[in-house]
């Protein structure tokens, strides 16, 4: 398996809090898809993408459909994806994706946790040599799919070479140029893949040791900040607990 999708499992439950919080941030995620391409799935390719993260997910269809319907009223607000980054404690780098409609709110509360922590928020782009960009496509598996045939024809498309399999799920997972989302997924539709599910992620590619101490510390700062509803996701460059010798 690959470095991200051994990152993106080791850090799955603490990155994406517990249930509730992520059907709040996959409720914003719809809203943003409607108010961008309305509320048909089958003519709004983010809308479906969106969806199939949220059947991954196992947030119910009255959820969803809900949430489309909240996302056509007049007085629902727009989302604007806002992220910040800086250090944490221990020089911990901390990356943190948010939706919000208040940017003032947003980055006073997460300011406040970085404070709290002793930590120092930093200008956009200050981490950007620590993480990569990218965007990722999870979907079903071919029964008949050559694999070697796939990654080759993908790579066109501005895919990595690595492409990480789940075979209890029967998914593949794909990473690839943030900016070739829309031409990936109309890619992977129109070949017939199903359940074709995308999102962006952040990657560390310089993981940083610490001492069991130092990672409950920095725990409880992506806690703390996974509590405001504005934040989606929190991408930290420490180390997976499983890694360390």
């Amino acid at each position: 398996m690959g470095r991200a999708f051994e990152y993106r499992k080791a850090t799955k439950l603490k990155r994406w809090g517990h249930m509730a919080k992520t059907f709040t941030r996959l409720g914003k995620q719809i809203a943003i898809a409607v108010k961008a391409g309305g509320p048909e799935p089958e003519n709004n390719p983010a809308l479906r993408s969106v969806i199939a993260t949220c059947k991954r997910e196992n947030m119910p269809k009255d959820n969803i459909e809900r949430a489309i319907k909240n996302a056509m009223g007049k007085d629902q607000s727009d989302y604007k994806n806002v992220t910040y980054e800086g250090y944490g404690p221990h020089g911990v780098a901390v990356f943190v994706d948010t939706l919000t409609d208040n940017t003032t709110r947003t980055v006073a509360d997460v300011r406040s946790v970085f404070n709290k922590f002793s930590g120092n928020l930093g200008t956009t782009g200050s981490l950007s040599f620590l993480f990569d960009h990218k965007c990722v496509f999870t979907f079903k598996k071919k029964a008949d799919m050559d694999m070697d045939d796939f990654i080759l024809e993908m790579i066109d498309y501005g895919v990595d070479e690595d492409v990480d399999e789940d075979e209890e799920e029967g998914t593949l997972t794909i990473y690839g140029d943030p900016t070739s989302y829309n031409a990936i997924q109309k890619k992977l539709e129109g070949d017939g893949y199903e359940d074709v599910g995308g999102e962006f992620t952040y990657i560390p590619n310089d993981l940083k040791d610490v001492t069991a101490e130092q990672r409950e510390t920095i725990n409880k700062m992506v806690e703390r900040l996974e509590e405001f509803d504005d934040v989606q996701t929190v991408y930290t460059n420490m180390k997976p607990e499983e890694e360390t010798e």
